[in-house]
């Protein structure tokens, strides 16, 4: 087993996929005395990487388990999103590595392979973990609603694969906030729809519809609707993108004219611009795009 670097979006599997190799190659007795897991909650400063792991690290270990098996002769590091670590830390991992590498292994996770530092990248083997596709997830999902005995409907079960965007811990906690919001009943998509806080989509035709109305009356009035109604204008960006996209209704210059402006008050509302403005701002471009198309 070389030094592991797992990277890729949340709830892909990455954590699940070291602690399950980890107990099977330790078995349950010795799992807890071979491997030390750091999560980013957890104190990781240089101090630490220096005392804690490089202690971890120095002890050795046997290549025999309880029940007979034959177990790897080295233990497992697991530090959980690294990316979060100080660069420092990050360095003085660099030797312990290195150093330990005969009793010691480490696997690094991570959601942006970019914060790593190189030296740490170059010693390990790198691992990319994909989104999950729709049809991994649907069955998983699937396997969850048997054995709690959910009730689900199958339009609910593509739509939460959909809204959870292959991040499937996501999809299993709407799943779980729906069950508990159903009290048994069959779940549907439109529970699903309000759990996830997306957009229905017949709101957002309704501001598609006031910004082709060419009236800002109308305009001003749909955008109150909405943000009262407690949507979020950071997701009706996201989903509001996917439609542009898509549309046959819009030229080429006009895409990329609106998906510019989707990208700038996208930034604004993450820099905690006013919804309302940005929303009317949003609104007021695309009524002028549809201006010029006619």
């Amino acid at each position: 087993l070389p030094n592991l670097l797992f990277y890729g979006p949340p709830g892909t599997g990455k954590t699940s996929t070291i602690l399950a190799a980890a107990r099977e190659l330790f078995g349950p007795e010795l799992f807890r005395q071979r491997v030390l897991e750091l999560n980013a909650s957890d104190e990781r400063g240089i101090q630490v990487i220096r005392e804690k792991v490089k202690a971890f690290a120095q002890l050795t270990a046997s290549g025999t388990r309880a029940d007979g098996k034959v177990c790897p002769p080295f233990k497992i590091v697991i530090l959980d999103e690294a990316d979060s670590m100080t660069s420092a830390a990050q360095a003085a991992l660099r030797r312990t590595m290195e150093k330990e590498s005969k009793t010691t292994r480490f696997c690094l996770i991570c959601n942006y392979i970019s914060r790593i530092i190189e030296p740490l990248t170059s010693r390990c083997s790198k691992f990319r973990f994909k989104p999950l596709s729709d049809k991994i997830q649907q069955q998983r999902v699937l396997d969850v609603a048997e054995k709690e005995h959910v009730k689900i409907s199958g339009e609910a079960v593509s739509y939460l694969v959909k809204v959870s965007e292959g991040d499937l811990r996501k999809a299993i906690t709407f799943l779980q906030s729906a069950t508990r919001l159903m009290g048994g009943k069959e779940i549907t998509e439109k529970i699903v729809t309000e759990i996830a806080g997306v957009i229905p989509k017949e709101k957002i035709d309704g501001v598609i519809l006031a910004c082709k109305s060419f009236s800002f009356e109308k305009l001003e009035k749909v955008a109150k609707n909405l943000i009262n109604e407690g949507y979020a204008v950071a997701q009706l960006v996201n989903q509001l993108h996917d439609i542009v996209v898509e549309s046959e209704d819009f030229s080429d210059k006009q895409k990329s004219a609106i998906v510019e402006k989707l990208a700038d008050a996208d930034k604004c509302l993450a820099d905690g611009a006013d919804e309302y403005l940005q929303l009317i701002s949003l609104c007021a471009l695309v009524m002028q795009q549809f201006s010029q198309h006619n």
